[in-house]
């Protein structure tokens, strides 16, 4: 049986909420560097001015995909994407960056075998007007969200977006007007915990 939100083949134009545990719900980042490479790996393959370049001389690929939000918890991550007109353009950059981040953590905390519990799961947003709704649920998943330093919320409640990230994407008018929007939320704890286990995190 097909294990839920687990996409084969993506449409164009289309926004996913792309998202993954540990295996085994073990941590995937144990420490502020471990986040740092994370976001390092989003900036690599989706910022237009990053010239990374790969050991063979030649700069990493650039991938057809926008990120409009983001949140890194200990044990699983979010990431809000929207690809445009290029088919296979989340499934590769998704390749590249578990495959890069897994190398990496392997190596550095000298573990082995696999980081992520399977393959990614990516569930389509059929309803633009919903995507504020998903970056309320991405951002909201730390306990204290409006101080977090890991996610995209700091960009939403008015810093700048760094080139790599997409906020704009969604229509969320002033930052104190999400902030307020957030606000909202806060009393129904029960139903995000609900939408936790109904997207088997």
């Amino acid at each position: 049986m097909p294990t839920k939100n687990t996409v084969r083949y993506f449409d164009v134009p289309a926004y996913y909420h792309v998202y993954n545990r540990g295996a085994g719900k073990q941590p995937i980042f144990l420490d502020d560097r471990d986040r740092k490479k994370f976001i390092s790996l989003l900036q690599r393959h989706l910022d237009p001015n990053d010239k990374s370049m790969r050991g063979d001389g030649y700069e990493y690929p650039k991938y057809k995909v926008k990120l409009v939000a983001y949140c890194l918890m200990p044990n699983h991550f979010h990431l809000l994407l929207y690809q445009e007109d290029e088919i296979t353009a989340i499934s590769e950059f998704m390749k590249s960056l578990l495959t890069a981040y897994t190398m990496y953590f392997n190596l550095r905390h000298k573990s082995f075998g696999h980081l992520f519990q399977g393959v990614y799961r990516a569930a389509r947003v059929t309803e633009e007007s919903y995507l504020i709704h998903i970056t309320r649920y991405i951002h909201m998943n730390p306990r204290y969200y409006l101080r977090y330093k890991w996610s995209s919320i700091a960009v939403y409640l008015g810093d700048v977006a760094p080139a790599w990230l997409h906020p704009g994407l969604v229509e969320t008018a002033s930052a104190e007007q999400y902030r307020q929007f957030l606000a909202e939320y806060e009393g129904r704890k029960a139903e995000l915990e609900l939408l936790k286990e109904q997207l088997a995190i």
